[in-house]
């Protein structure tokens, strides 16, 4: 079974048959297993190493970037590398606590970025509209879970920090681990070179602009997630939102009320 991922385009089923439930079983298995893997990095680095190995950190790895999908990684990575005046060795995207444990053996500095729970899992499930709401916020938990405990050992910065004030995250990141990288000035015209090199990797990646995908705001995605917002909010949903909500203010320091 491949439990590495990447960018194939998501499994949509077209019709009601066998074959399309044969096949969109086979996408959730897939994503099941990855989640479980992505914990541990004896068993998941191995298995993505051939197909992300500028990703993953090594012993020359200078700085770690990593969170949930649709979590402002792309933005801060795209923003950091803007902002440095010489190349710096970046672990980053592979969406695993695999990597975040790693770096933190490794003694290297690691940011993990923060959402909302139900903004990051619902924006995620537009990117993969062939994973249910329970796989995706199951996938949450996973992650910020293995975050939290070696909490004392990584810098947690917000989505919203990441994207209306990175400069203050790169300042955090260089006294939390007495680094020197470059601070980068959250102007209108540094985020917008920020996007336009964002969606330049967007058509490379898919041969066009893929709005379920492109990591930078799109109204079209906000619309989509609407639509299957309530299916976040179900009871069999509950327990699973409080616990992203007890992680997420743990790792944030704040407190939130899961409405009923």
């Amino acid at each position: 079974m491949n439990v590495a991922g990447g960018h194939r385009e998501p499994f949509v089923p077209r019709d009601r048959g066998w074959g399309a439930a044969i096949g969109l079983a086979r996408v959730r298995a897939r994503y099941s297993a990855r989640a479980v893997a992505s914990r541990y990095p004896w068993l998941f680095l191995p298995i993505v190493r051939r197909k992300y190995s500028g990703q993953i950190v090594d012993a020359g790895t200078e700085l770690v970037i990593e969170a949930f999908p649709r979590s402002g990684n792309t933005f801060a990575v795209v923003a950091f590398e803007l902002s440095q005046g010489r190349p710096v060795k970046i672990a980053h995207h592979l969406h695993a606590a695999a990597q975040v444990t790693r770096g933190v053996r490794l003694e290297k500095p690691t940011l993990v970025l923060i959402r909302d729970p139900v903004e990051a899992v619902l924006s995620h499930l537009v990117r993969e509209p062939g994973v249910t709401p329970r796989q995706g916020m199951w996938n949450w938990i996973r992650f910020y879970r293995s975050a939290e405990n070696i909490r004392n050992h990584i810098l947690v910065a917000t989505f919203e920090d990441v994207t209306t004030d990175f400069g203050l995250v790169i300042d955090q990141l260089n006294e939390r681990f007495d680094t020197s990288f470059a601070r980068f000035e959250h102007s209108r015209g540094n985020v917008e070179r920020c996007f336009e090199r964002i969606e330049q990797r967007n058509r490379s990646m898919y041969s066009r602009l893929v709005e379920s995908k492109i990591a930078r705001p799109s109204s079209a995605r906000d619309i989509a997630k609407e639509s299957i917002r309530p299916r976040l909010h179900g009871p069999r949903m509950r327990p699973l939102l409080e616990t992203a909500y007890r992680l997420r203010d743990s790792l944030v320091d704040r407190e939130t009320q899961v409405d009923r």
